[in-house]
């Protein structure tokens, strides 16, 4: 069994649009149309079991229109988060509803959202999180849209967990793209953060991927791929070839997923 724990796709009406504008930013190639049926056809096409979608809004109008279309999509092997803007005053309600839905987490991009991680204003966007029990997956470290500025990095999850110590973190990208020495200083060990896989594939070296996976603990880890921006089997090859044990990939691949997203 395989879970993705990192997957984007967009509504029909707006994928064709959404994916041009991301990857001309990126300068990334898209490995998918950015839609619902084109992404659970990929999954499928990949060995991929379920996938789990994680939308973002950008603007803080978004947050209720983002999480109702998320609701709608999670199902058959696509799992889905739901997500807030911090500048939109009800994200508090928005919280709530998004674990009245069913939605298995809170999708952030500090970025794309405008805000940095560490800012005293979202103590209650981590507390109520922690009282839901709703993980967070966090875009960490270099992104291509604020190439000057690093919203998120892996020092700030410690003064996260210093204020609010049980919320569940998913740090996406191993914990900060080019920003894995810090990650290895800084949070490697803690038990409320979980390293995604995503987006790793031809940036991080396989030895200090090994590295970090035996100084976090592979339980704390979960497989991802970031697609549309990357192939789930392109980083599942990464995986299968580290010299680690097949325990610790089965873990990485699906078993960690299974008992932070609550998933049957």
């Amino acid at each position: 069994m395989k879970i993705d724990c990192h997957i984007h796709a967009f509504p029909d009406g707006i994928a064709e649009r959404a994916m041009k504008k991301l990857s001309d930013t990126a300068g990334f190639p898209h490995y998918s149309l950015g839609t619902e049926e084109d992404t659970r056809r990929i999954l499928t096409d990949c060995g991929i079991d379920i996938g789990v979608l994680l939308p973002i809004a950008t603007k803080p109008s978004q947050q209720t229109s983002v999480n109702n279309w998320a609701a709608k999509v999670n199902k058959g092997n696509i799992v889905s988060f739901g997500t807030v803007h911090p500048d939109n005053t009800e994200y508090l309600d928005e919280l709530d509803r998004i674990k009245a839905l069913g939605l298995k987490g809170v999708k952030i991009h500090p970025d794309y959202q405008g805000f940095f991680l560490f800012e005293e204003r979202l103590m209650p966007f981590w507390k109520r999180c922690a009282e839901l029990k709703l993980p967070v997956t966090i875009h960490m470290g270099y992104d291509p849209v604020s190439p000057e500025n690093r919203h998120a990095m892996p020092q700030d999850l410690v003064f996260i967990h210093e204020k609010v110590p049980n919320v569940d973190i998913i740090a996406a990208h191993m914990g900060g793209i080019f920003c894995w020495e810090a990650v290895f200083r800084y949070i490697c060990g803690d038990r409320h953060i979980w390293l995604d896989t995503a987006f790793t594939k031809g940036f991080l070296e396989s030895e200090l991927m090994k590295k970090l996976i035996k100084k976090h603990g592979a339980e704390r880890v979960v497989f991802a791929s970031d697609l549309p921006w990357h192939l789930p089997d392109m980083e599942m090859k990464t995986i299968e070839n580290l010299s680690i044990s097949d325990g610790d990939k089965e873990k990485i691949f699906w078993k960690n997923a299974v008992e932070l997203l609550n998933i049957e």
